[in-house]
């Protein structure tokens, strides 16, 4: 399956993570409480706009000296990401969790993966330079803040990671925020625009009116409990796949 176009993509931007979520639940055959974040995660550029984009996944783990004598270690890796067609989201999995010894990301590292066409990181693990990496642009999703890198060498990349109990696979959409991230199974990418936006029509006509709408305590209840089986009726009722959009 081909990755959606920037134009989808920079639409999906337009909602919230929640919101993208809502549409994914009516399209999926996925549990409903999996592919998403299961431990706080703190969105350290939250007056930049929500990130979407593929995954591309490295380990790493600060604590082992042992891995910065691997010396072409950098230039594999950053040939891996440029091999990979952008927008992209570097999951970042840091194997000394829940210890933290040193941060994989700063200005140095945030600079050169925009360059290289990512959008921004989720990892479990820590972050510093958090000024200059949203001067330039890049969304963090992180776990803490750290002074020092340590040795936070890519250890593995182009491979299954797991962070803040939520594994993720390489080349999955992601949709996140400041509320967390979804990770969009590839069978679900095609409708996730189309449900989000007609679940987000749906709430604006039905459930939120209905509940701003003045009326005494009686009228109001029955009117939410009726704008609420409103609301289920038409989201049981619609069929992404025989819709023209």
């Amino acid at each position: 399956m081909e990755k959606l176009s920037n134009s989808v993509l920079l639409k999906l931007k337009r909602w919230n993570t929640p919101t993208i979520y809502n549409g994914w639940e009516q399209i999926t055959k996925h549990d409903r409480r999996t592919c998403f974040n299961k431990e706080s995660v703190v969105d350290y550029m939250q007056q930049m706009a929500p990130m979407v984009g593929y995954a591309v996944t490295v380990k790493c783990q600060p604590s082992n000296p042992k891995h910065a004598e691997n010396k072409n270690a950098w230039e594999e890796y950053r040939e891996y990401i440029a091999s990979i067609k952008g927008p992209k989201i570097v999951v970042v999995q840091d194997l000394d969790k829940p210890e933290t010894y040193g941060a994989f990301w700063g200005e140095v590292n945030s600079n050169v993966h925009k360059a290289l066409g990512c959008v921004g990181t989720i990892t479990d693990g820590a972050i510093r330079d958090i000024d200059e990496m949203a001067t330039v642009g890049f969304k963090a999703i992180a776990r803490r803040l750290c002074v020092g890198h340590a040795y936070s060498c890519p250890v593995e990349w182009n491979c299954e990671v797991e962070v803040f109990g939520c594994k993720v696979q390489p080349n999955q959409l992601i949709h996140a925020d400041k509320h967390g991230f979804l990770v969009i199974p590839k069978e679900d990418e095609l409708n996730i625009l189309e449900a989000s936006r007609f679940m987000d029509d749906n709430e604006c006509d039905t459930v939120i009116p209905g509940a701003i709408i003045e009326f005494d305590k009686r009228e109001l209840l029955d009117n939410i409990n009726k704008v609420g089986q409103q609301f289920g009726k038409n989201a049981s009722e619609k069929d992404y796949h025989n819709t023209e959009w």
